[in-house]
């Protein structure tokens, strides 16, 4: 006999959208995330929810369904031309993973913040901002690290999701060391959360929301082939 869980859910008021200049947002929260979120967050994943911190919502906006949430199966996934050069120019970088945090990725947390992202919400960057971000009592998360030599260049925080139907992580934040903006180390990231589920037998890799009329989330949709949360539904691209 299947069980069923009855999940509570609130509704915030109307902010200003933070990738849309002319729209408003809502979302949709899960209530109490630190009794159900770590058993049901798989589930919710799989219908469009997303963490930040401790909190896990999904966008419920009056007029608009721009958010799309994104995932690719990594057994499907197949490089692009221009991805395989960007492996072949970053062949030198070296990738490893952690389950704790480092006292090294703050800094370079701090200069991503303050350097790439001046006109976002969290800028001006601070440690108890990183902490309340980044950590989560309940979640199981693994750090994807990447090195030039001995320098940590860039940091994938990337949640480990389980349940009985599939395994999936989701690509829930990533930050680098400015001085290598021309390695498109968000792009290469990705690359490497992408062959490391491969080599892990994990089904899907989540990218978060794609957003069509934001220019700063279109690189998703080089990842292909790709399915998207639609009209409640995933819907396959390539």
């Amino acid at each position: 006999m299947s069980q069923t869980s009855e999940l509570k859910v609130g509704l915030t008021a109307a902010f200003p959208c933070s990738y849309l200049a002319d729209k408003e947002e809502q979302l949709i929260m899960l209530l109490d995330p630190e009794q159900n979120a770590k058993v049901h967050y798989a589930s919710l994943m799989a219908i469009g929810f997303r963490r930040s911190g401790e909190q896990v919502y999904r966008p419920h906006c009056s007029g608009c369904d721009g958010c799309e949430s994104l995932r690719i199966n990594s057994n499907d996934f197949r490089l692009s031309k221009s991805q395989k050069r960007l492996i072949n120019k970053n062949k030198h970088f070296t990738t490893v993973t952690s389950n704790v945090i480092s006292e090294a990725y703050y800094p370079l947390y701090e200069r991503y913040i303050n350097q790439v992202h001046r006109d976002g919400v969290m800028f001006p960057a601070t440690k108890d901002q990183f902490d309340s971000f980044i950590a989560c009592s309940w979640g199981d998360i693994m750090f994807v690290e990447v090195y030039d030599q001995d320098r940590l260049i860039a940091v994938s925080v990337t949640d480990v999701l389980t349940n009985r139907q599939s395994s999936a992580w989701s690509a829930f934040y990533c930050f680098y060391d400015p001085d290598y903006h021309y390695a498109s180390l968000g792009k290469y990231a990705v690359l490497q959360q992408l062959a490391l589920a491969k080599k892990h037998n994990i089904d899907f890799l989540y990218l978060g929301y794609y957003i069509k009329n934001c220019q700063k989330m279109n690189y998703k949709n080089q990842f292909n082939p790709h399915q998207r949360f639609i009209n409640q539904c995933w819907k396959d691209f390539d």
